[in-house]
């Protein structure tokens, strides 16, 4: 079994089971600068513009910028760059699976020993897109020259480059490019900016290439959203490489579903001309909407599944689906309280739509999900994912969403600390002590030790560096989660959970 790489691409056309190009993509021109080689930008961006480019829409390479010293760039240059997309979900409850050799990047070079030829694409007219995903810590103010040999960090990085840029065109106007961050931070587009500009001050450059940074270019805030583990296990990967028939260093797995959501009007739609080729990418003046989508239901769901799957024993998101007790609970969940109170103005049906798709990845049997990644920083998911649309829930209603504050029950029982030792701390379940990686553990820690399981609950409630506000002060809370923790430490979390749904339920069942 041979290596993936561009002679033999003739020969796989001819298999049903994987997409390629044909060889005229080879000579399609660089258009796009890419900082990241990692799965994720690989799967999502880069797969909108290589279906792009098989439709013959956008016709435009990508030139990967590799800016950390891990790894190598050697899989890149003995396939040719080319890799495999393994796509598996499941569609409207059917499962569905492609195979598409992605031809997108046309060549990786590395920051370390290649900048001069990164800052030879800025003198590039046909360059003008620039897309990053240097994980959330990329997006930072630190200091930075820009005829370091590179710099430093990203915005760094992107700064020279846009200086050479300028530098190249004159400040031509028409030179400036669209910049694309991924980052998962709220407004990333708009927090590059500001440091690029914070960046040029300090770095004393002249103020008419700081005004054509502000008015020639596109900083845009966006969102994506799509599961991509990236390499398989061995096992995994020895199994679809038989299957393809050939080996691929580079091969990367994702789900099915697929979002970039990019903020812009319509100049912006007619500087990315890759917009239309897919429904999962969306260019619109507010992506908000997408946002709370997958921020209350996808992120909130799993914030308030994961203590509650882990309790019950479950290692992976898919296993706690298969449970009929645990997917019950979920999708009372997300089609009962979450939809109907994400606090933004989305329509009904908008939102139960996406409650049923994101039932539909959590099934997803090819994304093994660790419960025990998703419950790290437990604390500041519950403050950003869950509190607002409980509250909003409360508000509208006048009562408490059943669900979510059985869910807070379950976080308080998950974060009960039984061992310290040294600066890390355990809870323990059936015996077994597990890690809390949380930042708030040493509370826990400490209420946990109050004598009375009501004053314990009051004074984890009353802590507004979790809630936001004392929640003791909405009724009833404190007792509605005192019953609950009561319940899980008499009968223990499976039978609690079994009860709500038989109560729940019925309920469901008549209206």
């Amino acid at each position: 079994m041979g290596y993936l790489f561009r002679e033999n691409l003739r020969q796989l056309r001819n298999q049903s089971d994987v997409v390629v190009a044909d060889d005229s993509v080879f000579q399609l021109p660089e258009k796009v600068l890419q900082f990241g080689t990692g799965a994720f930008l690989r799967g999502l961006a880069d797969y909108f513009i290589d279906k792009a480019n098989r439709q013959g829409v956008f016709n435009g390479r990508i030139v990967v910028v590799k800016s950390t010293d891990q790894g190598d760039t050697k899989a890149f240059e003995r396939q040719d760059n080319l890799y495999t997309i393994c796509s598996r979900g499941i569609q409207n409850g059917e499962l569905k699976e492609e195979n598409i050799i992605s031809s997108a990047i046309s060549r990786v070079l590395s920051a370390k020993t290649q900048w001069s030829l990164v800052l030879d694409l800025a003198k590039n007219p046909a360059v003008t897109i620039v897309i990053s995903n240097t994980t959330e810590t990329g997006i930072q103010l630190v200091q930075d020259d820009i005829y370091q040999w590179p710099p430093v960090s990203f915005p760094g990085k992107l700064l020279a480059f846009l200086y050479a840029r300028y530098v190249a065109f004159g400040g031509n106007p028409d030179s400036g490019i669209v910049i694309i961050p991924t980052e998962l931070i709220a407004d990333n587009g708009k927090k590059l900016e500001s440091i690029i500009l914070e960046l040029a001050h300090r770095n004393g450059l002249e103020a008419t290439f700081i005004d054509w940074i502000e008015q020639c270019n596109f900083f845009c805030n966006s969102l994506v959203d799509r599961i991509v583990p990236g390499k398989p296990d061995d096992a995994r990967l020895k199994e679809l490489e038989e299957e393809l028939g050939y080996q691929d260093d580079l091969l990367i797995t994702t789900e099915h579903y697929h979002l970039w959501a990019i903020e812009g009007d319509e100049r912006i739609r007619q500087k990315i001309p890759f917009y239309g080729i897919d429904e999962g990418l969306v260019i619109e003046p507010d992506i908000e909407r997408y946002r709370e989508l997958k921020l209350r239901l996808l992120n909130g769901a799993h914030t308030l599944g994961g203590g509650l799957a882990h309790l019950c024993g479950f290692k992976t998101v898919v296993e706690a689906m298969n449970d009929p007790f645990f997917s019950a609970y979920i999708t009372h969940l997300m089609e009962s309280e979450i939809a109907p109170a994400i606090p933004y103005d989305v329509r009904p049906d908008v939102a139960l739509a996406f409650s049923r798709q994101v039932a539909d990845r959590f099934r997803n049997p090819h994304i093994l999900h660790k419960w025990f990644n998703i419950n790290q920083n437990y604390s500041a998911k519950i403050l950003s994912r869950v509190v607002p649309t409980y509250l909003h829930y409360e508000g509208q209603n006048g009562y408490l969403p059943e669900y979510m504050t059985f869910g807070l029950a379950v976080y308080i029982f998950y974060m009960k600390i039984v061992k310290k030792e040294g600066e890390n701390y355990y809870g323990r379940i059936d015996g077994v002590l597990y890690p809390v990686q949380d930042p708030k553990a040493a509370f826990f820690y400490q209420k946990w030790q109050i004598a009375s399981l009501s004053d314990t609950v009051q004074a984890i409630l009353k802590d507004q560096s979790i809630w936001g506000r004392d929640l003791n002060k909405i009724n009833p809370v404190h007792s509605s989660v005192t019953k609950y923790l009561q319940s899980m430490t008499q009968h223990g979390v499976v039978e609690t959970l079994k009860t709500l749904l038989e109560r729940t339920e019925y309920a469901f069942t008549q209206s």
